[in-house]
């Protein structure tokens, strides 16, 4: 998996304390956003993250390139619709030689990833033979796997990824859509860390779990730290 932030929203965190500033004063943004030092935006952000009111995170967006993933995580990606997405068209491109990603707990099974890759081999000599029949590449692609590697742009302002992050980075989440998380979140952070100061599940950012009996019991671990 590879994943890349590919640009964002210049001085999110400005961005975000302009808006809420915005809110409270007679002055324009243009002027707030000069007059903020970086020492006040700092701590306005830090305000407006411990009183959850975010909806100023909606004016900065991110944008990722995602590659080395399956349509398995991508089907569950596209699930998170407040965002903008551009996926590699399995109608368009040639798909006779695809990569495909095998799961940890195949991949670690001598016989299960025997079999898994036997199969993928079947489904790439099937999706040549169907071609070769003429059968145009957007039907031959019914017979491809989920496994079958793709490469996805995502855009998400700065309110969805949190709640992206919530759900996604849990230990619950697949594991596949959860390194995709972790791996966005650690882009993020990098160009606006105080925006996602307490992003992740609420295990480690509220202090309680949403998952009920289901729970991994992290949270009772870290509870027990304290």
């Amino acid at each position: 998996m590879n994943v890349k932030l590919m640009g964002h929203t210049p001085e999110p965190e400005r961005t975000v304390a302009m808006a809420a500033r915005l809110c409270y004063s007679a002055v324009g943004a243009e002027q707030l956003a000069e007059q903020m030092t970086d020492e006040q935006v700092g701590k306005l952000v830090d305000k407006i993250v411990e009183m959850g009111h975010l909806s100023t995170f909606e004016h900065v967006t991110f944008t990722f390139a995602v590659e080395g993933v399956s349509r398995v995580l991508t089907h569950q990606l596209v699930r998170h619709r407040i965002a903008s997405y551009s996926q590699q068209s399995q109608r368009y491109v040639k798909e006779h030689d695809f990569e495909y990603i095998v799961p940890p707990a195949v991949a670690v099974h001598p016989e299960a990833k025997a079999k898994f890759d036997g199969l993928m081999e079947e489904i790439r000599r099937v999706y040549d033979e169907l071609t070769a029949l003429g059968i145009h590449r957007e039907d031959a692609r019914y017979c491809l796997a989920n496994a079958t590697e793709t490469k996805i742009v995502v855009s998400m302002n700065a309110r969805s990824l949190l709640h992206f992050f919530e759900l996604r980075c849990c230990t619950r989440a697949q594991w596949e859509i959860r390194q995709l998380a972790e791996a966005m979140l650690a882009e993020v952070r990098r160009v606006a860390p105080k925006l996602f100061r307490k992003a992740g599940p609420t295990c480690v950012t509220g202090a309680y779990c949403g998952e009920g009996d289901l729970s991994c019991g992290r949270l009772a671990a870290l509870q027990g730290k304290k």
